[in-house]
């Protein structure tokens, strides 16, 4: 078998920033590993298909670029901010909340939610971050196909994994 559309791959890897010697961004292990239901259009395009056509216990290694991965630093996604929306939001003080390089949710009028980093402040505006916490970086990955399986019925209608326990695997939304 190999990683196609409607098979559910499980991947253990280290995902390094710019290259085999970068900083680690994340680990899954063996006994944390990667599950994905192949094809679904929740992973990043470019991920997939450097893992097309592997098979079980192959190895791979390869380096998506930002425009192959999560795309450039958008400077128009870096907002100052009034400071008394975080009063509004946050009502255990913004002491916990206003700490550099702290990841905030903020909910709009429309009631959509938008992630982002706190960059600084002062006494009348926060400057908030939200790009995709990964933007502007060149992602290596380094790992081993772990196993191969075709999804179940239920993974095919809902474009997933479901775990025997009836729980559904991460969703990586791609912004």
């Amino acid at each position: 078998m190999i990683v196609e559309d409607h098979n559910v791959v499980t991947l253990s890897y280290e995902l390094r920033e710019g290259g085999p010697e970068g900083e680690i961004l994340e680990v899954m292990n063996v006994h944390y590993p990667f599950k994905f239901f192949c094809g679904g259009d929740q992973l990043l395009p470019a991920f997939e298909e450097q893992l097309r056509g592997l098979r079980e216990g192959e190895a791979f290694e390869f380096t998506l670029p930002p425009d192959l991965a999560y795309g450039d630093l958008d400077l128009d996604q870096v907002l100052d901010i009034p400071r008394d929306v975080f009063e509004e939001e946050d009502k255990g003080g913004l002491e916990n909340l206003l700490i550099e390089g702290n990841f905030i949710q903020l909910t709009d009028e429309e009631g959509e939610q938008f992630n982002g980093k706190i960059l600084s402040w002062d006494e009348e505006l926060v400057k908030v971050d939200f790009n995709h916490a990964m933007a502007g970086k060149t992602l290596h990955f380094k790992g081993v196909v772990l196993n191969i399986r075709k999804a179940t019925v239920d993974e095919l209608i809902r474009k997933q994994v479901v775990e025997e326990d009836g729980v559904r695997g991460w969703d990586w939304g791609v912004n």
